[in-house]
Formats: C-alpha cells, sequence, structure tokens
C-alpha cells in the first residue's frame, strides 16, 4: 500500500474513534459521529481503503484499546451495539464502490451510495441487537421495539449525516484527487 494510502486510512481510522465519542444521548443506541466519518471514508477513500480504515478500528477497539462508546476490549462483541458496528465497515465498502463508480461522482450518486450504506449499517445493526438480546442475554426484544429504538429513533440523524457526508464529499473528492492524483481502492 503506498504511503499516501496509509495515512488516509489511517486518518479515517482516527476520524472514527474520535466520532465514537462524540455523541448525542438517545435511548438504546447512541447517536455519534461514528457514521459520518465511515461514509466518508467510503466515499473518499473507495471501498476497499474505506473498509479498510474501518477494518483497522474494530481491530484496535477488540484488542482493548477504548475507542468505541462504551469502551473496547474482546468482550464488545457480546454488546448488543456491535453490529452497528460491524455494518459501518459493510457501508463503507459498499458505501465506496457504489460512489466511485464515475470518476466524478454527481451529488445524487453520493446521496444514494450513503443511504444504501444507511440501510446495511440499520440491518447488520438491527439483526445483530436483536440475536445478541435474544440469545446471549436472554432478555429478547419484540420486533416493534426493535424498529422503534433501534431504527425510528436514531435514523433520523444518521440521514442528515447522509446528507452532510454527500455535500462534504462532493466537495472533497475533487480537491484529494487534485492533491494526491486517484487514491480509491
Amino acid at each position: 500500500m503506498k504511503t499516501k494510502n496509509l495515512i488516509l486510512v489511517a486518518l479515517f481510522t482516527a476520524l472514527t474513534a474520535v466520532g465514537a465519542f462524540i455523541r448525542i444521548p438517545v435511548p438504546v443506541v447512541p447517536f455519534t459521529l461514528q457514521f459520518l466519518f465511515t461514509m466518508l471514508a467510503g466515499l473518499l477513500l473507495g471501498g476497499t481503503l474505506g473498509a479498510t480504515s474501518v477494518l483497522v478500528y474494530i481491530i484496535l477497539g477488540l484488542l482493548g484499546l477504548p475507542v468505541f462508546t462504551s469502551g473496547g476490549g474482546i468482550g464488545y462483541i457480546f454488546q448488543p451495539t456491535f453490529g452497528y458496528i460491524i455494518g459501518f465497515c459493510i457501508a463503507a465498502y459498499v458505501t465506496g464502490k457504489i460512489a466511485n463508480k464515475t470518476e466524478n461522482p454527481s451529488y445524487k450518486r453520493l446521496l444514494a451510495a450513503n443511504l444504501i450504506g444507511l440501510l446495511i449499517v440499520y440491518a447488520a445493526g438491527m439483526l445483530y441487537y436483536w440475536a445478541i438480546s435474544t440469545f446471549y442475554l436472554g432478555t429478547g426484544i419484540g420486533l416493534w421495539t426493535l424498529f422503534l429504538y433501534c431504527f425510528v429513533l436514531a435514523v433520523p440523524g444518521d440521514i442528515l449525516l447522509c446528507v452532510v457526508a454527500a455535500v462534504l464529499a462532493k466537495r472533497l473528492i475533487p480537491i484529494l484527487r487534485g492533491r494526491f492524483g486517484s487514491i480509491t481502492a
């Protein structure tokens, strides 16, 4: 991997970690800026490098660095919200692949890629939340309650972040490509 790509991957890994601590408390699933930075990673770095930055973030957290919203360590996989973190990695990859199919993606393409990424994050997060609650914690959660707390209450803010990420990416892609050449992978 080229030095510039390593630096950009490390930058987005750090931004995602910082984004975990910029949060607005809502019930059950905390609203953070992790989603914004993982989407920007995919949009600006491309699918492979964007997902790599999120994967490094996950590995650092599982190794014990307190980079997740509630700490870190291997035991974090038993947190009901860990599925959202897995979704961030998948979404960064998919978002990057969709957005970077063209050299100069339109705002509409960037926003569509983000919204698809949003669906991936919520699908992974809600499925994982249900599975951990039901099979590990033994508390179970009804589908309506899951939908209400893990989607309805949190999604409006993340839709706003999709728009913000698309606007930022539309302005930053030409700058990054002008300075660094093609960086997407």
